[in-house]
């Protein structure tokens, strides 16, 4: 008789590209940190905007609003919408933030702590995900409708005021794209998705506010195979985007790695200057890009 136990196949209900995500973290890494008001960041929200124009969005809308951060200076912000299978019913949010630190100042140098953080780990890689998923929407339609947001001004915050973070979040939050019948069911937050030895727990906030996504991403996470990069168990409370939309009423969960092995926190390259192309694991990449795909295409409408 034969005993051995069948090997169940990984999920793949649409084929994730960890390498065109990779592409798309290091062309926004190349323009240079992308801090609000900067060329660099004006070059990459003309990109970001086109590329998702041509992944076959029904539309690509741009909230831009000029804010003030928390020493009173002026923001120029642009969040940027795609939403695809806009008849659908149901519907569902996929953000990340597309912004980069204007100050690397926990680097362990403090002649560093003037400058501004290359932002491949934290913002490009998020958004890097969400465009190769949009490739995907583009090439599939899925059974829900799907709305992807990439937020600007998110990382301008100081460290002992919560409301100093997330501006392009509570500016979307305040002037939200939705009536109440195509409001999205729940949100899914990326940031920092992208790290070497990144481990994504069960984020406080997400747990209080948005348990059931929680279990939705852990459960797809095993289901697709990347049960070594999502602990069932619950992880450090940020105050990030999701923060603000969770508040406007879109349940959502934050795939952060926020209990880093290495750190005990963040990963060791969060706001230094050392967070360049070469902080970014294709593996990581590929661990959460495929649970969320996985996720986007096994949702009913």
């Amino acid at each position: 008789a034969d005993n051995t136990v069948q090997q169940t196949q990984p999920l793949r209900l649409a084929t994730f590209s960890a390498d065109s995500a990779y592409a798309m973290v290091a062309r926004q890494v190349a323009f240079g940190p992308r801090v609000p008001g900067s060329e660099a960041h004006t070059r990459c929200g003309d990109f970001l905007t086109e590329t998702l124009q041509t992944a076959g969005a029904d539309t690509v809308m741009t909230q831009r609003a000029t804010l003030t951060d928390h020493k009173g200076r002026p923001m120029p912000m642009r969040n940027i919408i795609a939403r695809y299978n806009t008849d659908a019913r149901r519907r569902v949010l996929l953000a990340a933030h597309w912004d980069t630190r204007p100050w690397a100042d926990n680097d362990p140098d403090p002649a560093n702590h003037t400058k501004p953080v290359p932002g491949a780990n934290d913002g490009a890689s998020g958004v890097g995900v969400l465009l190769e998923i949009a490739r995907l929407l583009g090439e599939k339609t899925p059974p829900a409708g799907v709305d992807i947001v990439l937020l600007d001004c998110e990382d301008s915050g100081e460290s002992d005021n919560d409301e100093s973070w997330g501006l392009g979040a509570q500016y979307f939050a305040d002037h939200m794209p939705y009536t109440s019948a195509d409001m999205p069911a729940y949100g899914i937050l990326l940031d920092m998705v992208g790290d070497h030895n990144a481990r994504f727990h069960r984020e406080l906030l997400s747990e209080y506010m948005a348990r059931s996504v929680n279990d939705r991403i852990q459960a797809m996470a095993r289901l697709s195979g990347y049960e070594d990069w999502f602990v069932d168990k619950p992880g450090g409370g940020v105050t990030d985007d999701h923060t603000f939309l969770n508040r406007a009423g879109i349940p959502t969960a934050d795939i952060i790695d926020c209990v880093n092995p290495t750190t005990g926190s963040f990963p060791p390259t969060w706001h230094t200057v050392a967070d360049d192309i070469k902080s970014i694991s294709t593996e990581t990449l590929n661990a959460v890009g495929q649970t969320v795909t996985n996720i986007i295409y096994s949702e009913l409408n």
